[in-house]
């Protein structure tokens, strides 16, 4: 699998400087929008919350884009993630390909 050495913008760059920022949304007028508590948006804005299928469909509303928008972001940062943390990598490592069983 071949990824860029240069880390993804992360979702909460994402959300603050490209959508929040540029609309002058507040943490609490995004929690307002997507009818979730300020806690949420908080945690997203702060990467300590990632981006479920739930979360991808209320923003997608929101900001009137796709869900799949929301979910590459996060998918693009968990994957170069797990291949730039030595420990993940090692363990991803181990795993090797099914042959099938003999007829």
């Amino acid at each position: 699998m071949f990824m860029t050495k240069r880390k993804p913008a992360s979702v909460s760059e994402i959300l603050v400087e490209e959508f929040m920022g540029p609309l002058g949304l507040t943490q609490g007028d995004l929690a307002k929008a997507m009818g979730v508590p300020r806690k949420h948006v908080n945690e997203l804005c702060n990467d300590r919350r990632a981006i479920t299928a739930d979360t991808a469909l209320m923003l997608a509303r929101v900001f009137v884009n796709s869900a799949d928008f929301w979910l590459n972001v996060q998918r693009r940062s968990d994957l170069w993630e797990a291949l730039h943390s030595p420990e993940r990598r090692q363990r991803i490592e181990r795993a090797r390909p099914v042959r099938p069983a003999a007829a």
